[in-house]
């Protein structure tokens, strides 16, 4: 009896893993493949193999830029390869898909394939930046069999890049509805604002992610500040842990100082988001830089109207004006104008929600995102055949 393909996925930290790719992993592990993560080691390591994904470490994996610590992981990574002996590694974020995609290939690994969760480099970036990540991309590209893109508007970057057009395929990105599923979660919004402090009559901003500046935090705290004086019943909660790794880090002193003057409430990483949408009125992301935001379409298949930055990504979950606003980056006067102009209409808010729940059932349903990773995987294996 044949055994069944070993596939390794590999990211940078095992919260990419749980909170970005668990869904799938189980839906290829249910497909007949072993799964594998692969990642630095960290607190979701249990919820991963509870869900019953394996997880080796790679120990010297970090989110910090050093380029020192980054060759010695893909050194590491290249030796862990020969010892697992996967049929097909799949890459995912930016440092682990440049090493991941070169070191499979390295370690005599049959079949890579890399999921581009977003160009690190967008057009307006300098030059010396974009010069950096697309070559780097490039040349990553030349040692994989797949590259699927989350985001359309990468497309015709990488087909300038030169990358093969067979290479290339469109996978978009999408969440578990059955999860975020308002009609389901509805009945439990009294009890959650409670929980929270909420009042009736207030009004609810939520934000979940990563405590960076690059998230347009920094924007969001001027919104609030300005918010505190003409709309005091407007309450700004955010959801994410913070992330010491980056040199953008938002600290804790920071948030404590925002908290003081706004109001604002810190929630931590949280399990549950699900619940923790339903106890807000509006979403907000102001980030400078996405692929296809999770958070966002979460949000959205909630049924909340969604206040976003006019960026790649951003404009893929929000269509201005149907669903949501689109402002510009870097502007805390027309972020603030946003969420002033939504706080104050409530039927507004109800349309746009609506809007957004059939935007999520017609566009980010996850399951064809692993209809066709799938699809990729049977091509380059056979349909449940190993090549070793």
């Amino acid at each position: 009896m044949k055994r069944q393909p070993r596939v390794v996925h590999l990211t940078t930290v095992d919260m990419s893993l749980v909170l970005l790719l668990l869904p799938q992993l189980v839906a290829f592990r249910e497909a007949g493949y072993e799964v594998i993560g692969v990642s630095a080691p960290g607190p979701y390591v249990t919820q991963l193999e509870d869900a019953g994904i394996r997880h080796v470490a790679l120990e010297g994996s970090t989110r910090s830029a050093d380029v020192r610590a980054d060759l010695v992981a893909a050194r590491e990574f290249v030796r862990l390869c020969r010892r697992l002996r996967p049929d097909l590694v799949h890459t995912h974020n930016p440092k682990p898909g440049v090493y991941g995609r070169i070191g499979a290939r390295l370690a005599g690994v049959p079949h890579v394939v890399n999921t581009v969760h977003g160009l690190y480099a967008q057009p307006d970036d300098a030059w010396r930046k974009r010069a950096v990540v697309y070559g780097l991309e490039r040349a990553a590209a030349t040692f994989s069999d797949a590259e699927l893109l989350q985001n359309p508007e990468d497309l015709p970057v990488l087909r300038r890049l030169r990358t093969p057009a067979r290479k290339l395929q469109v996978l978009g990105n999408g969440v578990d509805l059955a999860r975020f599923d308002l009609d389901r979660l509805a009945p439990q919004r009294a009890e959650v604002r409670r929980e929270l402090g909420v009042g009736d009559n207030e009004v609810v901003v939520g934000l979940v992610g990563r405590l960076v500046a690059e998230k347009g935090y920094r924007e969001v705290f001027e919104a609030a500040r300005a918010l505190r004086h003409t709309h005091p019943r407007v309450r700004f909660v955010v959801v994410g842990p913070t992330d010491t790794d980056k040199p953008d880090a938002i600290t804790t002193d920071e948030l404590a100082a925002v908290a003081a003057a706004t109001g604002l409430r810190h929630l931590g990483a949280r399990s549950d988001v699900e619940r923790l949408y339903l106890a807000m009125d509006l979403y907000v992301l102001a980030s400078h830089r996405e692929g296809f935001p999770r958070s966002a379409m979460e949000a959205a298949a909630m049924g909340r109207p969604v206040i976003a930055t006019d960026i790649r990504g951003c404009r893929q979950v929000v269509d201005h004006g149907t669903n949501g606003v689109l402002v510009p980056v870097r502007d805390p006067v027309a972020l603030t104008a946003a969420i002033a102009r939504l706080a104050d209409e409530a039927i507004l808010r109800a349309s746009m929600g609506a809007a957004s729940r059939r935007k999520a059932e017609r566009e980010f349903d996850d399951r064809r995102q692993i209809r066709v990773t799938l699809d990729v995987y049977e091509r380059l294996l056979g349909a449940h055949g190993g090549s070793r």
